[in-house]
């Protein structure tokens, strides 16, 4: 967590997340634990319209999202935070001014910019998590190496046709590690431009990817951590499977 000296809850704030004070899995330190944590997202798309909706209704204190990207008409189908008189606009600024007006207690950054590495060269906030949302894997590598190098946990999601991905990592086994980017240097790689997606399949993983984020912000729990869990939004299913370091690894393995 941000490692200042915390910030108190107020009384307006004490009032607006009461539901969660209630909860005996919760307690008022675990909220206090949000308003103090940093969130970096990365896409401002299906999954980050999502996520990123979810932890500031939560109470996580400060949350900069990066993106470049202006919305489309085909984008209204399941990027909750876009309107059709919107479009045309930067995703960023629109989802930023929303998230605002649905919490201004927390503090929302945009940064319209492409996440690359030379952009997260230039980004020296301490961030507590890092949420990737993105849809390529040119972007998810970017993201890997720089959540390596500062030793800050990732927690990638991936939402496609009927299908998620959701992994949590902190630096070995890395990104990397599970997706050898040899392996996906694909110019035909699935997308939802070219594969398509339903409608609620970003929203369950970015559900998924905010609980997860809330567990560990809040209570310091990582039940993801070094797994994949598998959605299969046909049959109503999924599945974890154990994901290990690779010894020849360019990514983490060179770091240590």
């Amino acid at each position: 967590m941000n490692e200042s000296a915390p910030a108190q809850l107020k009384d307006e704030e004490l009032h607006l997340y009461s539901r969660h004070i209630l909860l005996d899995e919760w307690d008022i330190d675990a909220q206090q634990n949000l308003k103090n944590s940093h969130v970096l997202i990365i896409g401002a798309g299906g999954l980050g319209c999502t996520s990123s909706e979810m932890l500031v209704r939560a109470g996580v204190g400060q949350i900069t999202i990066i993106d470049f990207d202006k919305i489309e008409l085909s984008n209204i189908q399941r990027q909750i935070a876009f309107d059709p008189y919107q479009i045309g606009q930067l995703k960023v600024d629109v989802l930023t001014y929303h998230l605002k007006s649905i919490n201004p207690l927390v503090k929302v950054t945009a940064i319209r910019d492409k996440f690359d590495h030379e952009l997260a060269s230039q980004l020296s906030d301490h961030f507590d998590l890092v949420l990737d949302g993105c849809d390529n894997f040119a972007t998810r590598y970017a993201v890997n190496q720089f959540c390596v190098a500062r030793n800050t946990p990732l927690l990638t999601a991936a939402a496609i046709g009927l299908e998620g991905q959701l992994m949590m990592l902190k630096s070995a086994p890395c990104y990397h590690c599970v997706f050898p980017q040899s392996s996906h240097e694909n110019p035909d790689e699935r997308r939802c431009a070219n594969s398509g997606v339903l409608t609620t399949t970003p929203a369950v993983m970015a559900s998924l990817q905010a609980h997860h984020a809330l567990l560990y912000l809040g209570l310091d729990k990582s039940p993801l951590l070094n797994k994949l869990l598998l959605w299969d939004g046909i049959n109503m299913q999924q599945r974890l499977v154990k994901v290990s370091a690779d010894p020849s690894c360019p990514v983490c393995q060179s770091s240590e």
